[in-house]
């Protein structure tokens, strides 16, 4: 069996991408059109003969990287890629609030503070400069994006810019919104980079940003994440709560948006009966005890190991092995697809999160949204109709 990335190195790779791009095109999609015509044969019978072929397609694609790499060098936390209509800004390191456990932990996995992008987004029929100090009451959006904590990017030419955009366009009067250009991990084959907590400490980074050099009053944010983004959204507001009392850390956010959060990076929610196995045939998202999956997963604990995802609250905040509090968080939006593996620890994380906050449509509450039909982040599918138009209004109508 080759393993991951094994073909990542040229001029296998070359001929392994040559070879999977002609056997897509000329023997996988005819055959997916074929196996999908009749409707019991589809992974949800309600799914359109489009969603099912789109929805392999991904799969096989993300398959296809996991072991040659990424077709092609996306921006990172090294630099700021230029571009039309592109605002980078950079976001200083902030050693002075790195305190208590997350310090400990980061000393621990060698993790330093460092200086990393971020790129502002505007929203429909706006131009606002790079980093204008807030009017009066303005709300902004600051975005942490999926991938697994090891691919994809804030930048607005990446494949989940489009999440950025539409919620912009369907939360007015939100005008502009941040997203974060945090470090990413990977271990071996690869480079041995950025293990937790080197994101979290780039969020915290990043949310003093706002704060402290824009001037947005924390009243006034709204952190967002999907999937690896929705854990970092998390993380980082339950670091802000959980210091309310330091007068050096801001003051946590007054809203968190979570849609299809992987909030749960341990093996507690494994089972032959787990939507981990059952909805393993719709969900595009790897199974997370092999190959990618797996890869991604000890990637980010790196030297914490993976029985840190099954105990730390910060990694794993749904986890069945412990209890994590969420008193004192924000009014929180959660969403969820009935179709994504995920979905068992997304009710979990909701469940907790009711259970001290309390569910329903005041302040400090939880609001939950589940789109039974959805496959995993839908939100960064643009093909995923009509359940991803449906959530971003309902993100905007409760925001």
């Amino acid at each position: 069996m080759v393993q991951i990335f094994g073909y990542r190195h040229q001029p296998v790779k070359g001929l392994y991408l040559t070879y999977q791009a002609f056997s897509t095109i000329f023997v996988r999609l005819p055959f997916w059109v074929i196996i999908y015509l009749p409707k019991y044969w589809r992974p949800r019978p309600s799914w359109s003969l489009k969603r099912c072929v789109m929805s392999n397609l991904v799969k096989h694609v993300m398959h296809v990287i996991a072991r040659s790499g990424d077709f092609f060098s996306r921006p990172n936390h090294l630099a700021i890629t230029e571009g039309p209509g592109v605002k980078g800004a950079w976001v200083e390191a902030t050693p002075h609030l790195i305190i208590g456990e997350v310090a400990t932990w980061a000393s621990v996995a060698n993790v330093k503070p460092a200086r990393i992008p971020g790129y502002w987004y505007d929203g429909p029929g706006a131009d606002i400069p790079i980093g204008q100090k807030p009017m009066p009451g303005e709300n902004v959006i600051y975005c942490l994006h999926g991938g697994g904590y090891t691919q994809m990017s804030a930048h607005p030419n990446s494949e989940v810019s489009a999440v950025i955009r539409d919620l912009l366009r369907h939360c007015r009067p939100v005008q502009r919104a941040f997203a974060l250009e945090y470090r990413l991990s990977s271990t071996d084959p690869l480079p041995r980079v950025n293990p937790f907590p080197a994101a979290l400490i780039d969020a915290i980074a990043g949310y003093n940003y706002l704060v402290n050099i824009v001037g947005f009053d924390p009243s006034n944010i709204i952190i967002e994440g999907d999937s690896a983004g929705g854990n970092l959204s998390l993380a980082l507001t339950r670091y802000l709560v959980e210091h309310r009392d330091r007068p050096e850390i801001p003051a946590p956010p007054s809203r968190l948006v979570t849609n299809s959060p992987w909030a749960d990076l341990s093996n507690s929610h494994d089972g032959p009966n787990a939507s981990l196995t059952t909805n393993g045939d719709a969900d595009y998202l790897f199974d997370l005890n092999t190959m990618r999956g797996l890869w991604s997963r000890q990637s980010f604990v790196g030297p914490h190991g993976l029985d840190a995802a099954a105990s730390n609250r910060y990694i794993s905040p749904a986890s069945r092995s412990l209890t994590a509090s969420f008193k004192g968080f924000p009014k929180t939006f959660i969403s969820a697809g009935g179709a994504e593996r995920l979905y068992d620890c997304i009710v979990t994380l909701k469940n907790r999160m009711a259970a001290d906050m309390g569910e329903g449509d005041g302040e400090g509450q939880v609001a939950y949204y589940e789109a039974p039909e959805a496959a995993h982040d839908c939100l960064a599918l643009s093909w995923f109709e009509p359940e991803r138009t449906e959530i971003l209004q309902a993100i905007g109508k409760w925001l």
